[in-house]
Formats: C-alpha cells, sequence, structure tokens
C-alpha cells in the first residue's frame, strides 16, 4: 500500500461539530476510509484519510477549517490474530518509532486498513508492504 495523505483537524469538541465535518464531505461525495477523534485541551483532534484528498481539501477550505496535512503510511492486512503485532513488531525491529495509528475499513474489499503516524514514511510503508505480502493480504 502506497503513503497516502491524512488531514488532522481540531474542532470544538461540542455536539454536532464531528457531524458537519463529515457531512459536508459526504455531500462532496468524498468517502473517510479511516478516522480517529481524540480530545485534546478542551477542543477535539480529528484525523482522517479520505479516497479523494484534492475534493477533501477543497471541502475543508470551504468550511473554513484550520487543518493540516500529511503523509501516513497505509497498509491493508488480514483480519486474523496476530498480523498487527507483526507488522508493529517490524517497525520497531527497523527503528521506526509509530507515534501514532488507528484503522478503518478499505472499501473495495472490506479489509482493515491500518494508519500509522510515523517520521520515516517512505521506510514504513516498504516495510508495511513486506508485511501485507507475507500474510496474503
Amino acid at each position: 500500500m502506497p503513503k497516502t495523505k491524512e488531514f488532522s483537524v481540531r474542532m470544538e469538541d461540542e455536539p454536532g461539530a464531528l457531524g458537519k465535518i463529515c457531512r459536508a464531505l459526504a455531500d462532496g461525495k468524498v468517502n473517510i476510509l479511516a478516522f480517529q477523534s481524540i480530545p485534546w485541551e478542551k477542543t477535539s483532534l480529528v484525523r482522517f484519510v479520505v479516497d479523494n484528498p484534492t475534493t477533501a481539501k477543497s471541502i475543508l477550505d470551504t468550511q473554513k477549517l484550520k487543518y493540516t496535512e500529511a503523509e501516513v503510511a497505509q497498509v491493508r492486512l488480514p483480519h486474523r490474530p496476530g498480523e498487527l503485532a507483526r507488522a508493529a513488531s517490524q517497525l520497531g525491529e527497523a527503528e521506526i518509532n509509530i507515534n501514532y495509528a488507528y484503522c478503518g475499513i478499505d472499501p473495495d474489499t472490506n479489509a482493515p486498513l491500518l494508519i500509522f503516524g510515523v517520521a520515516d514514511v517512505g521506510r514504513a510503508v516498504k516495510i508495511l508492504d513486506k508485511a501485507a505480502a507475507a500474510a496474503g493480504a
């Protein structure tokens, strides 16, 4: 799997805030493939990966939302015991720290889609591609 673009949006931690962003993306025909929301100093930090980053960026701009973009490693692994352990261990053996991670679903296969926030995305992608191939993903 390739590197992919991740968007991070800091929003008010209040009812309806996440729904508003998700509705805007859905109305623009952007599919959210993976997402994470965590509380952060009286706000929420939402990270997400979408199927069409260019359109998503345009929608976020139209909504006047402040966001950042980052490259993350994305891998599709089989849904069975030990696959995450193997992938995470291989990154660790290569001295690549996992700063954060979250999951989603591959829209074509419904396979688990793992997103890894790491400093060295290029190296991580190569390692994760090998892990996925060995797993038969």
